[in-house]
Parts: structure tokens; C-alpha cells; sequence
């Protein structure tokens, strides 16, 4: 079965993939399941930047096709704050995983006190590149609007998840069912653009 190396060591992002990668006839592994791939450093100015620089640097090493997406939060009252900052808002010495995650919501929430509901707008921006050993890369990008709440709701998820509220929803990502989040979330929207390419990867169309 043709395998697709997933960019990343973000346990609940690979389990979101795969989720919504579930369909297609390839296996889905994390990166993490080689030896040998260099660290990463995200520096780049841009999300293109920096998922660019993970999907090629995973494919040089495993010698696969890889996906790699870089992600993040654009709040309006913030001037697109935090952007491509978003994993590391509040700062790179907090641990990764659930403890950076709650500094992070909660040094926005922070920011945004005062902020009436109507001026807390934001979306949730995704790109994905997909690379192959041959050079091929190609992006995609998908985007979901909504706002930022006033206290955090739910404790699924991940990330900015507990405070950021969908349009069309009352509840946050992190409260929402893993299957609607699948469907409406911007790593969705960019998934499902990416299907066509992957397919034109693996030669499945």
C-alpha cells in the first residue's frame, strides 16, 4: 500500500488527519516513525514558508510523499495576531502539548479583555504542502471564520480550539463532536482541496 508521511509530531493533529485521510487507500504514518529526519525549525514569515520547508525536508529523508501543514490563528482586534506565531504565543519555554496550549488561549484571552463580542472576529488559517522525491510540491490552503469566545468551552481538541467559536455554531471547536470539527475545520477545508493532488500522487485518478 502506498504510504503518505505526515510532517508532524502533534499526536492529535496525526489522529485528525488520519481521520479525515481515512477514505483513501494509502497508509498515513507520522514522521516520527523514521529515524534520522532532522529537526525543523519553523522561521519562516509566512504559513507557506514553513510547510514548504517541513513537507521537503520529511520527503529528502524518508524518500516518500509527505504532507505537511503549518497552521494557525488570525484574530482581527489583533492585527492578524498570532499568525505564524500562533504555536508559540506565550512563549518556547513552556512544554508542549496541553500546558503551552493553555498559556497560549489564555494570553490571548488576555489580550482581547475588553474587546466587545462583536469586534472578535478571527479564522483559523491552514497550509498544506504535499512534496514527492521527485521535487514535485504543490500547496493549498483552507480557512475558517468565527470568533474568539470569553472563557474556554469544551476539552477536546487541541490548541486554540477551546476558545474559538465556528461561524454557525455556538460552542467552540474543542466542544464540538470530532466529526463535525472534521467537516468545518480549516485543516479540513485544505485536506479536502489536497485529496485531488494526493490522488494525482499515488496515481489513484
Amino acid at each position: 500500500m502506498p504510504r503518505l508521511v505526515l510532517a508532524t509530531s502533534n499526536h492529535s493533529k496525526i489522529q485528525e488527519i488520519k481521520g479525515i485521510l481515512d477514505a483513501l487507500p494509502i497508509e498515513v504514518v507520522a514522521s516520527s516513525e523514521y529515524k534520522g529526519i532532522p529537526d525543523i525549525i519553523e522561521d519562516g514569515e509566512t504559513f507557506e514558508d514553513n510547510a514548504i520547508c517541513k513537507a521537503i525536508t520529511v520527503t529528502k529523508a524518508t524518500g516518500e510523499v509527505s504532507l505537511a501543514d503549518d497552521s494557525g490563528l488570525e484574530v482581527d482586534a489583533l492585527h492578524g495576531a498570532p499568525g505564524v506565531y500562533s504555536a508559540r504565543f506565550a512563549g518556547e519555554n513552556i512544554p508542549l502539548g496541553k500546558e503551552r496550549d493553555r498559556a497560549n488561549y489564555e494570553k490571548l484571552l488576555q489580550l482581547l479583555k475588553g474587546v466587545k463580542d462583536g469586534k472578535r472576529t478571527a479564522r483559523f488559517r491552514c497550509v498544506i504542502a504535499i512534496a514527492a522525491p521527485g521535487g514535485k510540491i504543490n500547496l493549498v490552503q483552507g480557512v475558517c471564520e468565527g470568533k474568539i469566545g470569553f472563557l474556554p468551552d469544551g476539552t477536546g481538541g487541541f490548541g486554540y480550539d477551546p476558545v474559538f467559536i465556528p461561524n454557525g455554531q455556538n460552542r467552540s471547536f474543542a466542544a464540538l463532536p470530532q466529526d463535525i470539527k472534521n467537516t468545518i475545520s480549516h485543516r479540513a477545508r485544505a485536506l479536502k482541496a489536497s485529496l485531488p493532488i494526493i490522488k494525482g500522487f499515488f496515481h489513484l485518478i
